[in-house]
């Protein structure tokens, strides 16, 4: 048996049209800004899952500079990016993700993201068959730096594989 462990990371700054998608999830608010929806929730996620298996990053195998990514789910990368770690003969035991936001509030919304976030992920379950464990946990940035003066939203998450 072999373990491995990925981080992910990923910040974008409010400014892009139409609403705010985190983790899968369309929260009335404004958008952040990015070529693809800029879901920093997957984004985290995708890079945290593709690193742990030694993968290319989420920036490599999605360019920004690819007109085809442009307005993309960033749901959809982390389905593509599960097909290439189930396909290097790794599984997900379990991903966890810190969102840091000042607005929007985010409690009503982290069921909803969890949920997609693992639906995501369903082809790197384990041999148990059980779906991929997700926790989502919001933080606030308490007024300090960019995220507390409400200038964007970041988002960490870390993976662990097994083979």
């Amino acid at each position: 048996m072999s373990l491995r462990v990925g981080l992910g990371y990923d910040v974008h700054p409010f400014g892009g049209s139409g609403d705010l998608v985190l983790g899968g999830v369309t929260i009335g608010h404004a958008r952040l800004e990015g070529h693809s929806d800029a879901d920093v929730v997957a984004h985290a996620v995708t890079d945290a899952v593709l690193g742990a298996a030694g993968l290319p990053d989420l920036g490599t195998m999605f360019p920004a500079a690819d007109p085809h990514w442009k307005d993309a789910s960033s749901i959809r990368f982390l389905e593509v990016a599960a097909e290439r770690v189930a396909a290097a003969g790794w599984w997900v035991e379990n991903v966890d993700v810190v969102v840091a936001a000042e607005v929007p509030r985010l409690a009503p919304h982290l069921e909803a993201m969890a949920a997609n976030l693992s639906a995501a992920l369903d082809d790197v379950r384990g041999p148990s068959g059980d779906p991929v464990f997700v926790a989502v946990k919001p933080k606030r940035g308490e007024g300090i730096g960019a995220i507390g003066r409400s200038e964007g939203i970041a988002a960490w998450a870390v993976a662990l594989l097994q083979r």
